[in-house]
Formats: structure tokens, sequence, C-alpha cells
């Protein structure tokens, strides 16, 4: 039996607090090649979640503690759809193809994610390419129109 306890959460956490990316995750499946990937991510407000896309699967994203911005985007950069995690909506579907990105809006908040197998390394088309990589000071800038950013907002550089 697999379980996430409170004390499991309040571990990665931390471990998300210390890390340079602001970020820790907690995997339930056994190999990076399961046929279904299934983990619990502690991200802290300021971790940079490049919008991208995942081309083969779907991926279902819920809230464990905390709220994040979830934003889909169409090619352009042009912001379709804005859902907050945990305030009004408790679960999401992505689906196979759809750029997005998430922002962690509280310290100490933690998603659980599940999507198909095996784990795939991003590729850099599947890297918004109208936005700035992680190491971007242009990065940090993003984010800040993320958090006000609303249906029909283009957040593409230029």
């Amino acid at each position: 039996m697999k379980r996430i306890t409170t004390a499991a959460l309040d571990a990665l956490s931390r471990q998300a607090r210390q890390s340079p990316r602001l970020r820790a995750n907690l995997n339930l499946h056994e190999e990076l090649s399961d046929p279904v990937q299934r983990l619990a991510i502690a991200m802290e407000p300021g971790t940079f979640v490049r919008p991208h896309r995942h081309r083969h699967t779907w991926e279902l994203l819920q809230p464990l503690r905390g709220r994040f911005l979830v934003l889909h985007f169409d090619d352009a950069g042009t912001v379709t759809a804005r859902t907050v995690l945990g305030a009004d909506c408790l679960a999401l579907e992505n689906p196979a193809g759809q750029w997005h990105a998430v922002l962690s809006l509280d310290e100490g908040g933690v998603i659980f994610e599940v999507k198909r197998g095996p784990y795939q390394p991003l590729a850099e088309e599947d890297q918004a390419p109208w936005s700035p990589a992680g190491d971007d000071p242009a990065a940090a800038a993003l984010m800040l129109r993320y958090a006000q950013a609303q249906v029909g907002d283009r957040l593409a550089a230029g």
C-alpha cells in the first residue's frame, strides 16, 4: 500500500523550500518506465514552470495543499483558459498537446500529478518557444504576468 501522509507532505515542502528550483517531488510510481506516472510535487511560490505541453499524454492535476494557477495557451502564447486549483476547481485534466503553465500561489503548496508513462523529458519543441527558459531573468517577469493574466491576454515575449 502506498500512502501520502501529512508528515510526508511536510517533509516534501521543506525539501522544496531548500531547493534552488523551489520544487521537490515524491514519486508513487516505482520506475520512470511505469505506464502511469503518479507523483506529489511540492511547489513554492517563485518556482518557474515554463509553459510546456505533453504531446503523448493527458495530465491530471489535483491540489493536495494550497492553490495553483493553471494557465492554458494557444500556439501564439495567448491565454485560452485560467483555472485556480484549490479554489474554484479541485481537479483539472490537461488534454494531450495543450500548452500550459502552473504558478504556485501559496507557501507549502503540493500538487498531485498523474499522467501516462513512461516518463519522457520535455523535448525542446514541447517548451513554448515564446517563453523564456527558467534560468533567463525574464522568467521572473513572466511569473508576475501569470498571476494577473486573464483569458485573451498574450503572454508571448516580444
